[in-house]
């Protein structure tokens, strides 16, 4: 019983760090933390029910996670650098005020797709999912699309000839 009040502990202790150091900024990162969790759980679940469970699937999802974590770790760097550059390059600046960006962005589009996983793997567990439910999830992820793309427009493919 020591042993699960010192893992709660620590979890408790992780999220307040986290929550001190960033801000809300941690709480995205611990919401997206949550559901990576929770996909992998309700995944395996899912495969389990179906049959289908094999631990060659269960490393490819663990590895496709850490490439997701990789991703917002470049995400986070490359704000930091943008942010560096805003600070010390005389005459570059935004008309706003640039702490972060595009982590978040790349945080909310995937805290979307995970959520829209969970939703997938809850119906592969046999819960009636709500149409509707599943269509926000894919707007809302479709938006963070829209403006991620707005960052860096697709070049005509006539121009790029």
């Amino acid at each position: 019983m020591e042993h699960v009040s010192g893992i709660k502990a620590a979890i408790v202790a992780a999220i307040g760090c986290l929550s001190a150091l960033w801000g809300w900024f941690g709480w995205l990162v611990i919401i997206w933390i949550c559901c990576m969790l929770l996909d992998y759980i309700t995944g395996s679940a899912a495969a389990l029910r179906a049959g289908e469970w094999s631990s060659k699937v269960a490393r490819d999802g663990i590895w496709h996670k850490l490439g997701a974590i990789i991703t917002v770790l470049v995400s986070i760097i490359l704000d930091g650098v943008i942010g560096l550059i805003l600070d010390n390059v005389p005459g570059l600046s935004l008309p706003i005020d640039y702490v972060v960006f595009l982590s978040v962005l790349t945080l909310v589009w995937y805290i979307f797709t995970e959520l829209g996983s969970i939703t997938e793997n809850a119906g592969r567990l046999g819960a009636p999912i709500p149409s509707w439910l599943a269509k926000a999830i894919a707007a809302l992820e479709a938006s963070v699309d829209d403006a991620g793309d707005k960052l860096a427009p697709e070049e005509d493919e006539d121009k790029q000839t």
